[in-house]
This record gives C-alpha cells, sequence and structure tokens, in this order.
C-alpha cells in the first residue's frame, strides 16, 4: 500500500469519478484506476461498486476511506512539524453558517489574510449539519456554527453569543411585545436553525400562534421584511448589516437569550498553525460580543 494510492483513492471518493479525480491529480485516468485495483487487490475488498461508467463508494470504502483520511491527515502534520517555517503557511479550509459569514467574518477574514498571507484560505458557507459532517470528513479545517454538539471527533470552543433582534418593516407597526405578533407572518431559516428554534420557544411561553414560512437566504428575508410581507428573528450582527439598507426596525426583548456560537474542528486534526491562529483570531476579534 503506498501513499500515492491513498491520495488517489480519496479524490476518486470525493469527485465520484476517476475522470474528474483525474483532472485534480493532473494523471491519465488509466493509471488511477489501476492503482485502485491494485489497491482492491491487496485489501481483499471492494472499495467501489462499479455502475456502468459511473462509481460508487462500497460500504467498504466508506470504511477504508475514515482511516484514509486519518493517514493523509498525519502525513500532512508531519510535514508542518518538520517545516522551518513557524509562519502559519498552506492551505486553510473553513466553513461556516451564513448568518455568522454575514454578519461577522468579512472584517476577520479580511484581517487574517492581511496577517497571514502565506495561508490559502478557503472559505464556504453551509447549514450546521454539513459543516459538521465535513469537519468530521477532514473536508474542512474547521467551521463555525450556532449550535451544541456531540461527537467523539469534534473539539470546539465558544468564539461569541449572538442576541437576537426581531426585524419588521416600519409599515408593520410598532412591535412592545409578543403579543403583537399574533397573526404577522414569519420568514425564517429551515427546521434546524437555532435562530428558528429560539424564536418558536419565546412565541410558545407567550401562547402566540406561529405560521412561518421557511428561507434559507436573509437575502430574500430581508426582501419579504422590508416590504412589509412579515417579520423575521435574526442574528444582530446581520440586523447591522441589513440596517444600513434601510427600511426596517429592529426590536430586542430581554427574554429571548443570546445564541452561543462555536469554532470547531476534528481532533484528530493535529497540529495546524493556519487553524490555531485562524482560532485565536476568531477569540481575539469577537470574544467581547
Amino acid at each position: 500500500m503506498e501513499l500515492s494510492q491513498l491520495i488517489m483513492f480519496k479524490a476518486v471518493a470525493d469527485q465520484g469519478s476517476i475522470i474528474r479525480a483525474s483532472e485534480v491529480l493532473h494523471c491519465v485516468p488509466s493509471n488511477i484506476t489501476n492503482r485502485i485495483k491494485l489497491l482492491e487487490k491487496e485489501l481483499g475488498v471492494s472499495l467501489f461498486i462499479r455502475k456502468g461508467r459511473g462509481l460508487i463508494i462500497s460500504p467498504s470504502g466508506r470504511l477504508f476511506l475514515g482511516y484514509t483520511n486519518k493517514i493523509l491527515s498525519l502525513c500532512q502534520e508531519a510535514q508542518r512539524a518538520l517545516s522551518a517555517d513557524s509562519e502559519p503557511t498552506g492551505s486553510l479550509k473553513i466553513g461556516a453558517i451564513e448568518s455568522s459569514a454575514t454578519g461577522r467574518l468579512p472584517k476577520l477574514l479580511s484581517k487574517y489574510h492581511y496577517t497571514y498571507p502565506s495561508v490559502q484560505m478557503q472559505f464556504s458557507t453551509g447549514e450546521w449539519p454539513k459543516l459538521l459532517d465535513d469537519v468530521v470528513n477532514h473536508k474542512l479545517d474547521g467551521a463555525v456554527i450556532a449550535v451544541t454538539h456531540q461527537h467523539p471527533e469534534i473539539d470546539s470552543i465558544e468564539i461569541y453569543k449572538e442576541e437576537l433582534v426581531l426585524i419588521a418593516s416600519p409599515a408593520t407597526g410598532l412591535i412592545h411585545e409578543p403579543a403583537n405578533l399574533n397573526g404577522i407572518n414569519m420568514f425564517m431559516w429551515p427546521e434546524g436553525c437555532p435562530y428558528r428554534k429560539a424564536l418558536i420557544t419565546w412565541l410558545n411561553a407567550h401562547g402566540v400562534a406561529s405560521s412561518i414560512t421557511s428561507i434559507a437566504s436573509y437575502g430574500t428575508i430581508l426582501g419579504c421584511v422590508s416590504s412589509g410581507a412579515g417579520v423575521s428573528l435574526v442574528p444582530r450582527g446581520v440586523f447591522e448589516q441589513f440596517n444600513q439598507i434601510g427600511n426596517i426596525r429592529g426590536y430586542v426583548f430581554d427574554d429571548l437569550p443570546s445564541v452561543p456560537n462555536f469554532f470547531i474542528w476534528n481532533k484528530n486534526l493535529g497540529f495546524h498553525s493556519a487553524k490555531d491562529a485562524f482560532a485565536a483570531l476568531l477569540s481575539e476579534e469577537l470574544g467581547d460580543l
């Protein structure tokens, strides 16, 4: 078993195609095909199920992929540990939920790039279950999420608490108490969003019947709210961005608890100076929120 075979196997598993894997690895498809066959022969199992011209990873392949990720991660750790350059360098793959990416991270990402120009960052957004899964499977080096979690392969730090703000168009009228929301349309991210859960819990505590329309876009939510079609509950960071555009009002209620945001990473990632520097900057810049 050779390291190059593991790299090829992971590329095929990630890309779902030998052709696409060959493009990523800059080698001919036949070379990858032959090396995968040799690896399967050595392991005594089929790593992929061949269906026509396509490939589907087999149950044995999924099991082996977990070990492959750990092996390749350890190899990268070894290279970083032996580097004479102590300044963070190399690649850094970071993900974040949309609210954090919109409201809190733009200035921080700019500062990180300025402070550590040798790091090639890849930044993406997504819903927290996908981000968690990508960190577990080493597709991301770290992610910012807003939900508590229990996973044996994940470490985390709480970086800040996000105050929640109810937003509405001036045309909706003043909202002095939860009872004012009876009969008003509400626009929130789909089920699973911690801010949606906070809104429902708060409305139920005050006996307010809720009718929520699911929209997976803060831009679309803003458009609906600013047009007077309803209200929404958003993190303060998002409200501060929206408030610059205008035509919305923000309302804060003492019994709406702040939602903690976490930075998570895989325990098996090992030493990663670029990730550690990013985590430190998160705590430094956002810890006072």
